[in-house]
């Protein structure tokens, strides 16, 4: 990788950071540096110093995660739960290693958290990650995708359990797998109709997901935050349009790197 100001800047954050969110800080740095040699382990654990025990593969892909939503607060976790019920139901799209999830269970201790991730190998982490924490009874975790049918959904997976799973992968990036697919209108039911938060991170299969499901089913949504992502065809005006008519309007709005690639949060007004 050419070293840039960009990058070297983010690796020194990441650097400083490191200490301050690991109990175990030296045994991460050694399996960071270990990741670049021969000697790389598989997998890597992690002692988060506000209680959770967190395992990912020893793959960039599955460790930024952890940084984005524990260090970085990437999904303003704050403002998304702000005057919502102490026992808020969420939806979790594209769950990856489970760390969303699990940040909303220990912001809230009453959430109950359902968790949709299609790639086998994230869906394996996320459960041993609810489970190694005791959250199986506030968290549950759906091994199968989200997609604008019930049937079955094929994308590419890395095997990693990288967050760039998906029909947008990177060519190269891993090899197609099958996995069973639900639909949101289906996930609503089976929260009770209830739900009130919704995250998703389906790497360019939000579009099929949003766009085909009943508006009747985000009536007791308040708040969304979504990554979107450049998909042929769509654009995030439909995604906008489509959310308008079912009362949910755009507030912060991060703009990614390249067009068609951003993270927007939603709310109802």
């Amino acid at each position: 990788m050419i070293t840039t100001p960009r990058n070297l800047g983010h690796l020194t954050k990441r650097i400083r950071q490191t200490p301050q969110l690991f109990a175990n800080y030296p045994h991460v740095f050694y399996d960071l540096a270990a990741s670049m040699t021969p000697w790389q382990g598989k997998e890597m654990s992690y002692r988060l110093r506000n209680g959770y025990t967190i395992v990912s593969p020893n793959a960039d892909g599955a460790r930024f995660p952890i940084y984005e939503i524990f260090a970085d607060d990437a999904y303003l976790l704050d403002t998304m739960l702000a005057g919502l019920p102490a026992d808020v139901h969420v939806m979790d799209l594209g769950g990856q290693i489970g760390c969303f999830s699990l940040a909303v269970a220990l912001k809230r201790p009453q959430a109950r958290v359902h968790v949709y991730e299609a790639s086998p190998t994230s869906a394996s982490y996320v459960r041993r990650n609810v489970g190694a924490n005791d959250l199986a009874d506030r968290i549950t975790v759906h091994a199968k995708a989200m997609a604008g049918e019930e049937g079955t959904f094929t994308f590419v997976d890395s095997g990693t359990a990288s967050g760039h799973n998906g029909i947008t992968a990177p060519e190269g990036l891993g090899h197609e797998v099958t996995v069973p697919s639900t639909t949101f209108d289906a996930a609503v039911k089976e929260m009770d109709g209830r739900v009130e938060v919704v995250k998703a991170d389906v790497e360019g299969a939000e579009y099929d997901i949003i766009l085909k499901s009943d508006p009747a089913s985000w009536a007791t949504v308040q708040r969304v935050v979504m990554e979107y992502h450049p998909v042929a065809g769509h654009s995030l005006d439909e995604l906008l349009e489509f959310f308008a008519a079912v009362g949910l309007h755009p507030g912060e709005h991060d703009r990614g790197t390249r067009p068609g690639l951003g993270v927007i949060w939603l709310s109802r007004k």
